[in-house]
């Protein structure tokens, strides 16, 4: 079985890597420069199986497992964290909601095209004013004879308007309550649903983020997932399988900053030697290398865990946590190695450390993540 999952995941990284430097090296400058999402790459994604990682293969799907899932996205975030950030985003939200709380029809009729990438997905939790106090959020549906009518916004979403479907909790009670709200899947296309801003950010800049605005958006009824009322619970679920994506993308990160700053150390010479020789370098990968390990084996801890149907809530929530720090921290040091080369945009450390950034904020960030931890220390 450990063979298994070992020879899989050298698969999966072998593939990436080759579909990366084909697909994504000789582009990553340009789509970083431009902010551009490049859509038809997530198509080709789709056909290499990236799209539908953890979709059983019924449904279209690669049928893996997370171990696999992790190391796509760790290979993907070499090539470019942005790219592996909308993957991941895709596979461990909207999908993943799909698959855990949708029915056998619903499954059958969205699962394939988003498996297949023929369709790109999002996930719209956050709004203007409600990040992490989703409890408190504006957007609410009202029941009607056969639908629900969606009014309101989210913000801060990924592929909020190139994405051809969405996963949208929006409020069915009273402010606060946490049965009062549910998930709903919307269409592309659906009258009333439209994509807003665009965010200019600092990094991940080839992912896609934007609002999503709802004006008397008319669902059917067979298109909330689960029961209404229960979209705040299973919102908390996804977003403990979404921290071992976003730990996945730190890790995937520094393991990047880290190679390449293995790579310049053992090249770049001072004093007539190479200035990986020099203890104040030297010492520095030493520490790097050691959190970047450190990192893999809290997000390991975390699919064990989560592959025996343990509750996950602390250990993924302390992958995250680590594994951004990690990241940032990482990049950082890359950076001072490569020195005033490292401020460049000729080398990739810059993106890097522009790209960490994000993952001590997505999906909750780092003060988050302790609370989370800290309550589960405590109960």
């Amino acid at each position: 079985m450990v063979q298994d999952i070992f020879e899989t995941q050298k698969m999966i990284e072998d593939s990436v890597r080759k579909f990366g430097e084909k697909n994504i090296a000789p582009y990553r400058d340009q789509w970083d420069d431009d902010e551009h999402f490049p859509v038809d790459l997530f198509h080709k994604m789709g056909e290499l199986g990236l799209m539908g990682v953890l979709v059983p293969e019924m449904y279209g799907g690669s049928g893996f497992g997370y171990h696999a899932y992790v190391a796509a996205i760790a290979e993907l975030a070499y090539f470019d964290p942005g790219i592996a950030l909308s993957m991941a985003a895709h596979n461990s939200l909207c999908t993943n909601h799909i698959l855990m709380f949708g029915d056998e029809a619903q499954k059958q009729m969205w699962l394939p095209k988003l498996a297949s990438g023929e369709w790109i997905g999002a996930w719209g939790l956050t709004e203007p004013n409600t990040g992490s106090d989703a409890g408190n959020m504006m957007t609410v549906a009202e029941e009607k004879e056969d639908h629900w009518v969606l009014n309101g916004s989210k913000n801060f979403i990924t592929h909020g308007k190139s994405g051809d479907i969405a996963v949208v909790m929006a409020r069915t009670g009273d402010k606060g309550d946490k049965h009062a709200m549910t998930a709903f899947v919307v269409e592309r296309g659906t009258p009333g649903f439209e994509g807003g801003r665009k965010e200019k950010k600092l990094g991940m800049r080839s992912s896609e983020t934007t609002e999503m605005i709802f004006t008397d958006c008319k669902i059917p009824k067979q298109n909330i997932l689960g029961k209404v009322g229960d979209g705040f619970v299973q919102a908390l679920k996804i977003l403990d399988g979404g921290r071992i994506s976003i730990a996945a993308l730190g890790y995937g990160i520094a393991k990047g900053a880290l190679k390449c700053s293995i790579d310049y150390a053992q090249e770049r010479e001072q004093f007539g030697k190479p200035i990986a020789h020099f203890q104040g370098i030297s010492f520095k990968l030493a520490d790097m290398a050691t959190e970047v390990e450190a990192s893999y084996l809290l997000i390991k801890e975390a699919i064990e865990k989560k592959n025996r149907g343990e509750d996950i809530n602390k250990i993924s929530a302390m992958a995250k946590y680590y594994a951004s720090e990690v990241a940032v921290r990482t990049s950082n040091e890359a950076v001072q190695i490569f020195g005033g080369y490292g401020f460049t945009k000729d080398y990739p450390v810059e993106k890097y450390y522009r790209d960490s950034k994000l993952c001590t904020i997505g999906e909750g960030t780092s003060e988050i993540q302790k609370l989370v931890i800290s309550r589960c220390l405590l109960r």
